[in-house]
C-alpha cells in the first residue's frame, strides 16, 4: 500500500499559495473555540433599548451587542457585560458614522448590488486564509447575524463609492503629478521606506478620546495574541483601505504622520504598536516590512499549480484512504505526461476547486519559507513538474513559468497613481464626516456614550 509523504519542507507555503495569498503573508490565529463558545453564550445586554436616533434611524443596545460580538468572534476576546461596556462607546460611534454614510448614499440613490458585498466577503476570506463560505459559516455557528456583517460591508462599499463619484475629475492624476513624485523617489534613493498596516479610530467632538484610547488598547491587545489584522482591520478602521485590511502598501517617512514614521522607524518588522494620536483619532500601526527605496533586489517567480482534493483530510500519511492514494496517482501522472506550464496550466483548469487559483501570482523566492522550498524554487528547471506536494487538504504539483531578478525597491507609476488617488479620497471622506456630523440630528439615550 503507498504512503503518502507530507512534505514538511512545503507545507507552510503550500497552505499559503493554495489559498492565493502572497507567500510572506503572516496568518494569525483563529479564536479558540472557547472564546467563541463564551462570545456565543455569554448574556449580553437588553435588546429592546434604543441606544441612539441618527437622523431618525433607531441604533439599538442589540445593534451594539451583535457588532461587539462579531468583534469578540475575530478576535477571541471573551465577551461579557464588562467587555460590552468598555467597547460600547467606540462601536456606538462607529454604528452612527455608519448611518451617516448610509443615508447620505440613499440620498445619491447609489445602490449595492449583493454580487458586490459578496466579493468583498470573498477577499476578506482571502487576506485571512480561510476558504469560501468560511466567515459566514463561523458566523452562524456562533449565533451572529450574517446581517451584521454585511450591513457593515454595505455601508462601507456605498460610502467609498460615493466618494469616487464626488471626485469626478479629480481621480485623473497627471502625467506631470506623477513624474514629479517619481524624480522624488530617484532623489531619496537609499532612504527607508516601510510597509505599512493601519487601523484609524477617529476622535471628534461627539466622542470622548479617553474611550477611544480604550478602545485602541482593547484592539492592541487581541492583535497581539494572535488576532488577524487584515480582519479587524476590516471591521473597525474607519479609513478607505478597511476593506484592503488596512494595508497601505510601501510607503516613505514623509508619506506618514511625523509620530507615525519615528515610531516605524524604531518598531521591529512584525510588531503592532501602542495607540499612536494623529490628526484625528489613533492609529495603530503593523509593520509588515522595511527596506531601502530603490534598492530592493529579489528573486521572482511565476508559478502554475494544479491541485487534487482530499475528500477528508489527511490524518495518517502512513495510512492514507483510498481516495487519497488516487489523489496521488493522479498527481503522479500528470509529472510524467506534463512538459512545460502551458501543460500544467490546462491540467489545473481541469481540476482545480474555485479556492484553489490556477495562477498564485508573483512569488517573491527571498520570503518563502521553509528554506527547503525557497531553495526547490530557486533551482527547479523552468517548466519542469515538481514532485507531489502532500498537504491536509489534497496534493500539488507545481511548475516554475519565470524566475527573474527584479528591483521590487523601484516606484511604479501605477503605484504612484494609486496612492495618490488614495490620499485625495481620504481627505474627502473625512471632510465629508465632519459635515455631516454637523449637520445631523444625533439623540443619544440610555447615557450610552
Amino acid at each position: 500500500m503507498p504512503k503518502l509523504r507530507c512534505d514538511r519542507a512545503a507545507a507552510g507555503l503550500l497552505a499559503l499559495l493554495l489559498a492565493g495569498l502572497p507567500p510572506v503573508a503572516a496568518v494569525a490565529a483563529a479564536p479558540t473555540p472557547a472564546a467563541a463558545k463564551t462570545a456565543n453564550e455569554q448574556p449580553l445586554v437588553p435588546t429592546s433599548r434604543i441606544a441612539a436616533v441618527v437622523d431618525g434611524d433607531v441604533i439599538s443596545d442589540a445593534d451594539i451587542a451583535n457588532r461587539a460580538r462579531l468583534f469578540a468572534i475575530s478576535t477571541g476576546l471573551p465577551m461579557s457585560s464588562e467587555v460590552i461596556d468598555r467597547l460600547k462607546p467606540q462601536i456606538l460611534r462607529q454604528l452612527i458614522d455608519e448611518r451617516l454614510r448610509v443615508q447620505e448614499a440613499q440620498r445619491r440613490k447609489i445602490v449595492i448590488p449583493d454580487a458586490q458585498i459578496a466579493g468583498a466577503i470573498k477577499e476578506i476570506e482571502s487576506r485571512n486564509n480561510m476558504p469560501p463560505g468560511a466567515l459566514r459559516a463561523k458566523l452562524a455557528s456562533d449565533g451572529v447575524s450574517t446581517r451584521t456583517l454585511i450591513d457593515q460591508i454595505r455601508a462601507q462599499l456605498a460610502w467609498t463609492q460615493m466618494l469616487r463619484e464626488a471626485m469626478g475629475d479629480r481621480l485623473a492624476i497627471a502625467d506631470a503629478d506623477i513624474a514629479e513624485q517619481q524624480r522624488l523617489a530617484a532623489q531619496r534613493i537609499g532612504h527607508p521606506e516601510y510597509r505599512i498596516g493601519e487601523i484609524f479610530i477617529p476622535v471628534d467632538e461627539s466622542n470622548s478620546s479617553a474611550d477611544a484610547q480604550r478602545f485602541a488598547e482593547t484592539v492592541i491587545t487581541q492583535l497581539r495574541a494572535g488576532a488577524p489584522f487584515p480582519m479587524v482591520a476590516a471591521q473597525f478602521s474607519q479609513t478607505q483601505s478597511a476593506l484592503e485590511g488596512g494595508e497601505l502598501g510601501w510607503v516613505q517617512p514623509n508619506q506618514l504622520d511625523p509620530q507615525v514614521a519615528r515610531l516605524a522607524a524604531e518598531m521591529p518588522v512584525g510588531a503592532i504598536s501602542n495607540p499612536v494620536r494623529v490628526p484625528g483619532g489613533f492609529s495603530i500601526v503593523h509593520l509588515q516590512g522595511k527596506r531601502e527605496i530603490g534598492r530592493d533586489m529579489a528573486t521572482i517567480v511565476t508559478l502554475r499549480q494544479a491541485f487534487f482534493p482530499f475528500i477528508a483530510p489527511l490524518t495518517d500519511p502512513q495510512n492514507p484512504t483510498e481516495q487519497q492514494r488516487q489523489a496521488l496517482a493522479k498527481a503522479k501522472s500528470v509529472i510524467g505526461s506534463v512538459k512545460g506550464s502551458d501543460q500544467m496550466e490546462a491540467v489545473a483548469k481541469t481540476n482545480n476547486a474555485a479556492n484553489r487559483p490556477v495562477d498564485p501570482g508573483e512569488v517573491r523566492v527571498e520570503g518563502v519559507n521553509p528554506p527547503a522550498f525557497r531553495a526547490l524554487l530557486q533551482t527547479i528547471p523552468i517548466g519542469k513538474p515538481t514532485e507531489p506536494l502532500v498537504s491536509r487538504d489534497g496534493i500539488a504539483v507545481l511548475t516554475v513559468c519565470s524566475r527573474e531578478q527584479k528591483n521590487v525597491g523601484e516606484i511604479t507609476p501605477e503605484e504612484i497613481r494609486r496612492r495618490l488617488i488614495n490620499e485625495r479620497i481620504e481627505m474627502l471622506s473625512r471632510q465629508m464626516m465632519r459635515d455631516l456630523h454637523r449637520k445631523a440630528t444625533i439623540d443619544m439615550h440610555n447615557d450610552g456614550a
